[in-house]
């Protein structure tokens, strides 16, 4: 049975929507679950509230591009059926906010425009006042503003981690969207091998524009036991980082670069001893790279 679903960025392509309101497709995306009755949360990639990149071949020989603007499917009519800025982060959170199910959260307001900066706590069956585990979400940027994790998000992690596990006895796994420059240093060269765990290392990794102190701070916290991220389709693979496990998740939806067959990473959280195990469901149903965090 399945507990929590994560939309781990990128759940729209948004610089290829040319509508005023992208929430339609955000719904679409998320569909799968609600109509199951599964919970979920989201973090925002670099794609989700990306404006509109006119391609190149809508360019007729005259220099006069051809406006294609969808079938009118919701309310908006005239002028707003077309639109080229995309929709903010604020309104599609709200979007993803007002469904029954949903778990995800604006985050605090002083981070602004970063959104989706929050923390939810794994809680024991028998006991739910006592945490199991606590999941960070962080913004890491891209789209309307810079792929970072900021100064001000690593105050915020520092100083809710202080508040809700000040003695780091509870264990944190925490989750983003573009990896951090940490990943470059992990990455296989060419074939996944122990003590890395994967299938698929068909890229570079694509990592944040700059390291503002995350890395440094996870690292000083006893408890954080792995990151988890988007982003690199062709990449799935976990690898050791000092006392952190770095993982990759796995391209799941239908959109987006490269034709790597479709699959998931799934994580169990064994409560006694705690312990994370992840391994990859591909579509078909098979199962590969196991491991225990």
């Amino acid at each position: 049975m399945t507990d929590l679903v994560i939309y781990l960025g990128d759940v729209i392509t948004a610089n290829n929507i040319m509508i005023a309101n992208a929430s339609l497709y955000w719904d679409q995306a998320i569909s799968p679950v609600r109509n199951r009755g599964i919970p979920w949360v989201s973090v925002f990639g670099n794609h989700d509230d990306a404006a509109f990149e006119w391609p190149l071949e809508w360019f007729s020989p005259p220099g006069i591009p051809p406006i294609h603007c969808p079938q009118t499917t919701t309310s908006y009519s005239g002028d707003d059926e077309c639109s080229f800025k995309g929709t903010g982060r604020l309104e599609l959170m709200s979007n993803d906010m007002k469904h029954n199910g949903s778990f995800s959260s604006y985050g605090p307001r002083n981070l602004w425009p970063s959104v989706s900066n929050y923390v939810l706590q794994v809680s024991s069956p028998h006991y739910p006042p006592s945490p199991v585990a606590f999941l960070y979400f962080l913004d890491s940027g891209g789209g309307s503003y810079p792929e970072l994790i900021s100064n001000d998000q690593v105050k915020w992690f520092r100083q809710k981690a202080e508040e809700i596990n000040p003695d780091s006895r509870v264990p944190e796994i925490v989750f983003w969207h573009i990896p951090s420059t940490a990943y470059k240093v992990v990455a296989p060269k060419f074939d996944i091998r122990k003590p890395c765990v994967g299938s698929i290392n068909k890229e570079s990794v694509a990592a944040q524009e700059i390291e503002t102190g995350i890395m440094d701070l996870l690292l000083n916290r006893t408890s954080v036991k792995a990151i988890f991220v988007g982003h690199n389709h062709g990449l799935d693979w976990c690898c050791p980082y000092n006392k952190l496990w770095l993982c990759y998740a796995r391209h799941t939806g239908y959109g987006g670069y490269g034709d790597w067959p479709r699959g998931a990473r799934i994580l169990q959280i064994i409560q006694t001893p705690f312990s994370l195990h992840s391994w990859i469901r591909m579509e078909d149903g098979q199962v590969h790279s196991e491991i225990i965090l």
